[in-house]
């Protein structure tokens, strides 16, 4: 499915228990889990092509959630905001339904399942489930503006006006504006006054400074094995106790750039970056496999006393390009045997923790999601309702929850679509 003109005919009702602002797959869910509750639900989206996101999304074959899904793998101003949404519709519930669909799948690294075949079954399956709903839709139809009457909502499009009971925003983040991200949703919260976390590029590759790429970029290309952490300043924001020495370290590929740091590991630690405000050095351990520094050390030392060069003697363990870089960084150009103990403890500290200042960040084009939004304390966890704005929800990308790398942006799509599906 390439292109999906969903207009809606002339004569098409304009009342509605639930309008959902927003098809891809937080508004799908949200809608399929209405119409399926009896409940006469319009799904609006300005996009000329359905569920674009979903369909570009792991090199197209969707990542679509991960065994491992929890709620210590989102980032939130609130960490436990997520956990009812995603007890109550797990990654267990959608993988029934794509069984039921019969969709292949596999898991690839982590626990992440992919498509065998194509993210377009995953869309597919999902128009079918808002189908058996009798969803309405108009698409594409651009939202001009959202009033709230003693009646319920009243939305303006370039399609018409239509009124519901209850109105879900579901617009997603700003990440990969190319397929049209928008700032509606957090318009429209303001427009409620609700408080919106300041949006910010996340799971998004890291930029480096001219320095540092003077040194290793002409390494583009090159992966390493990695544990990355992030070192944050100590004034970096806690998450309601949980702070900077509780964050996590990612233990995946590492990729240098000509521009700076991606691949996994940069991706999932770039999140915690931008939580600490951009100010910290994030930490490559580039020997995971040698354990702690004190073995380290003692391989080096060990290697001390058969005269060797560092650079050939890291090239054992890393990509010899990258261990010949680094160790012409660091000055490391002395025989091992003319180092003492002390600067063989520093090595050791530099492999095991190499500290890297990115300059910031390649921006919402190149970011997998959103971080921030519209701040959870306003929202109902049960429900994604806005506490004190009856019949109106938040769902998404667009609400102040951030999953790592690996599926779990869109298990918070299906869990935060469901519950506020199974209240509108």
């Amino acid at each position: 499915m390439t292109a999906v003109h969903l207009r809606y005919p002339q004569r098409m009702q304009t009342e509605f228990d639930a309008i959902v602002i927003g098809a891809g797959a937080a508004g799908m869910m949200c809608a399929a889990t209405a119409g399926r509750r009896g409940r006469r639900v319009l799904l609006v989206d300005h996009a000329e092509k359905l569920a674009e996101k979903i369909r570009i999304s792991g090199g197209g074959r969707c990542n679509f959630t991960n065994l491992g899904c929890k709620p210590d793998a989102f980032i939130s101003r609130n960490p436990h905001f997520a956990r009812s949404a995603l007890s109550r519709y797990s990654q267990r519930d959608f993988i029934d339904l794509v069984e039921r669909y019969g969709i292949g799948y596999h898991e690839k690294t982590l626990g992440q399942l992919f498509c065998d075949d194509s993210a377009e079954r995953i869309i597919d399956m999902l128009r079918r489930e808002c189908d058996k709903g009798g969803v309405r839709w108009a698409m594409p139809a651009v939202v001009q503006q959202v009033e709230r009457t003693d009646a319920g909502y009243v939305i303006a499009t370039s399609q018409g006006a239509f009124r519901a009971a209850s109105l879900v925003i579901a617009t997603g983040g700003l990440s990969i504006p190319k397929i049209g991200a928008s700032p509606l949703g957090y318009r429209i919260a303001e427009q409620f006054g609700l408080p919106v976390i300041a949006p910010k590029p996340a799971l998004v590759p890291l930029a480096a400074s001219p320095e540092w790429l003077a040194q290793f970029g002409e390494l583009s290309g090159s992966s390493i094995d990695t544990v990355v952490s992030v070192a944050a300043p100590a004034d970096a924001p806690k998450a309601k106790g949980r702070g900077a020495a509780h964050w996590p370290r990612f233990r995946e590929a590492s990729l240098i750039t000509h521009r700076g740091l991606s691949g996994p590991a940069i991706l999932q630690v770039s999140s915690y970056w931008q939580l600490a405000g951009g100010r910290g050095a994030i930490e490559l351990d580039v020997l995971p496999e040698a354990g702690s520094e004190r073995e380290v050390f003692d391989w080096l030392s060990m290697h001390r006393r058969a005269g060797q060069q560092v650079g050939p003697l890291l090239a054992t363990r890393l990509p010899k390009r990258f261990a010949q870089s680094l160790a012409a960084a660091q000055g490391w150009t002395l025989p091992l045997a003319d180092l003492s103990n002390a600067a063989l403890e520093a090595m050791a500290t530099t492999l095991k923790s190499w500290r890297i200042q990115p300059s910031g960040t390649l921006g919402y084009a190149k970011a997998e999601v959103t971080l921030g939004g519209v701040d959870t304390d306003a929202l109902s966890q049960q429900s994604m309702e806005v506490r004190n704005v009856p019949g109106l929800f938040f769902i998404g990308e667009v609400v102040d929850v951030t999953g790592w790398l690996g599926g779990y942006n869109f298990q918070w799509a299906w869990s935060s679509g469901h519950a506020a599906g199974e209240s509108v």
